[in-house]
């Protein structure tokens, strides 16, 4: 029976939701561990106080910390303690020279607009860069690939950029 208040056929739902999460982050540390000198890991546990995926090159002396999200609504959010989580990370990984925090999102190629109901639509990729400076609050980034921020439920200001990671690059260079 299901506990009060909820309704029915989200266990499926958050199965589904997870399932594309998971699925997501190994697809990024696929496409990190499929470039030369990277090795990727996806750690992703709810309760283990790990980012989604950890991609090193000890080479170059770069590792990202990434937190994934992927869906069929128009925003997909990243909760403040997942933000937290991540940069207490990026500064554990200190020796490393160049240390990014990147959000991840993936808009799936459709879009939930009913219960069961799906509209086609482009899917989209962005790679956004938590600037370390900045106080972790929660980050909201919608299907056209702008963000901001809310703190204590208000909306504020927060202009994420595009972060340079390589396995953007190397699709853009496959034409992918």
């Amino acid at each position: 029976m299901p506990a009060a208040g909820a309704r029915e056929g989200t266990g499926a739902a958050s199965r589904a939701r997870r399932r594309r999460g998971y699925s997501w982050e190994g697809a990024i540390s696929r496409r990190f561990n499929a470039l030369e000198g990277w090795s990727a890991f996806r750690l992703g546990s709810p309760s283990a106080e790990l980012p989604d995926v950890l991609a090193l090159n000890p080479a170059q002396s770069a590792a990202f910390v990434m937190e994934a999200k992927s869906g069929t609504t128009n925003r997909l959010v990243v909760p403040a303690e997942q933000v937290e989580r991540c940069l207490r990370w990026e500064q554990a990984l200190g020796p490393y020279r160049v240390r990014r925090v990147v959000l991840a999102f993936k808009f799936l190629s459709k879009r939930r607009v009913a219960r069961g109901e799906y509209d086609a639509r482009k899917l989209r990729e962005y790679y956004k860069e938590w600037d370390v400076s900045v106080r972790p609050i929660e980050c909201v980034c919608h299907y056209d690939g702008s963000t901001y921020g809310r703190d204590g439920g208000e909306r504020v200001a927060l202009d994420l950029g595009e972060c340079d990671v390589p396995i953007a690059r190397a699709r853009a260079a496959q034409g992918i």
